[in-house]
């Protein structure tokens, strides 16, 4: 049997092991693995321990910006200063609807573009940004869909987009020059989420807007709840205005550093006893993150030692751009259901050889597919953003009822993927090195 031949039963295995698995487990994490091994098997590798041991240390910077993130966030949000800026914000823009709205989801924004999982802006943000739009008269469903959208776009958005990390490390360039290039795509989608999703509410007074919201924190002013974000954006803009000055401290670093200032700036002192809690229940929160990490990388090994991962980036280099234009918003999103973060590696970086092949810019397309892929986090089997969107919020419609609430911010926002896509160039000067 040629090598060709035999890889290409061996990835037809892999798929048919992870259809399988995802059916019976219902857990994309387990199912990789499951892959991962069927495959080796089916090459005639065996039990590759090595292999499965370093896989699940590809990823581990990622893993440990993850959990240093939502430690941060958890710390903010136990303090209360999420509480104390929404009501602030509240108290000051209830009479400006729309500005209102506006500055709700770009509140939303922050935790996903800190840690690079939509899921963190649900859970850290979304309840209370769920009870303000029921007061400002949005329809159950459409509060729903407001938190999903605004909770994938966080975490496309920079500094830290995780599908556009795995390209660049899987395509061997370096992630830098995506700032604006994410950003501005993120903030026109959102301002148009907010607009189609936010028409026709009629918002209640400001006293039942307050009435709503969780009490505040016993001496939380808003200059103590600024403090966190200052210093982590001083950190920020100073390694990368002043890299060759400052040491580099790296993004784990820059989060623990926070969350000791959020903690210095409590007001009400909690104990020791109480972070630790903090931090076990944020190891819990970010578990199934890092169980993605490490299952993605014990399968990229797996991939790239039987030959298939090259196989898979053959295929996509043979496909005319007409094919992927054609298919992109349909094929990225359905894998980012089954694969997770996987589908950034598995289809994203062959796809960045391919268009750095025709001479686009990578920078440009790697972002596009970054916002490609997160459309995908409402789709089943897994439907991580999605599911915990209407968990947060206590939605009690149907999830198709969900996704139709949806359905119209969605394909907006693959639009704009897919002219990005198509016509990179035109994009290339928000590129910033």
């Amino acid at each position: 049997m040629s090598t060709y031949a035999a890889t290409s039963w061996t990835l037809a295995a892999m798929v048919a092991a992870f259809v399988l698995s995802s059916w019976r487990f219902k857990s994309p994490e387990l199912s990789m693995v499951v892959t991962a091994l069927v495959g080796a098997l089916v090459a005639g590798l065996g039990f590759p321990a090595h292999l499965f041991v370093e896989g699940t240390f590809t990823f581990l910077d990622l893993a440990f910006i993850f959990i240093t993130a939502c430690i941060f966030m958890n710390a903010y949000s136990e303090v209360g200063a999420m509480n104390a800026l929404v009501r602030a914000l509240v108290v000051r823009l209830h009479r400006r609807k729309w500005l209102l709205l506006m500055v709700l989801a770009l509140l939303m924004l922050i935790p996903g573009a800190l840690t690079g999982a939509g899921v963190v802006s649900v859970l850290v943000v979304g309840g209370l940004v769920a009870a303000v739009l029921r007061l400002m008269g949005l329809a159950e469903d459409r509060v729903a869909a407001f938190v999903f959208m605004l909770g994938i776009l966080s975490a496309v958005a920079p500094p830290i987009n995780v599908w556009a990390m795995l390209m660049a490390a899987g395509a061997n360039m370096p992630y830098v020059g995506f700032d604006l290039v994410l950003l501005v795509p993120v903030l026109i989608i959102a301002a148009f989420t907010v607009l189609y999703l936010g028409w026709g509410a009629v918002p209640q007074s400001k006293e039942a807007i307050l009435a709503g919201l969780p009490p505040l924190s016993p001496k939380m002013t808003w200059w103590r709840a600024a403090v966190p974000l200052a210093v982590l954006l001083a950190l920020a803009l100073g390694a990368k205005y002043a890299a060759f000055t400052l040491p580099t401290i790296g993004f784990p670093l820059m989060f623990l550093i926070c969350a000791a200032t959020t903690v210095a700036i409590d007001p009400v002192r909690r104990p020791v006893k109480r972070w630790l809690e903090v931090v076990n229940q944020t190891v819990e929160q970010v578990f199934p993150l890092v169980a993605t990490m490490v299952s993605v990388g014990v399968l990229v090994n797996i991939l790239a030692a039987t030959g298939v991962r090259g196989l898979i980036a053959i295929s996509f280099v043979a496909l005319p751009i007409i094919g992927i234009y054609a298919t992109s918003l349909f094929v990225c999103p359905l894998a980012q259901g089954s694969l997770g973060f996987g589908s950034a590696v598995i289809l994203g970086t062959p796809l960045i050889f391919v268009f750095n092949a025709v001479g686009a810019n990578v920078t440009v397309v790697a972002a596009a597919f970054s916002m490609l892929f997160a459309l995908g986090d409402c789709l089943p089997p897994s439907r991580i953003v999605g599911r915990t969107a209407i968990e947060t919020v206590g939605y009690k419609g149907s999830y198709g009822s969900f996704l139709k609430a949806t359905a119209v911010p969605w394909l907006v926002m693959g639009i704009v993927a897919l002219a990005m896509l198509i016509v990179p160039g035109r994009a290339a000067f928000l590129v910033r090195y």
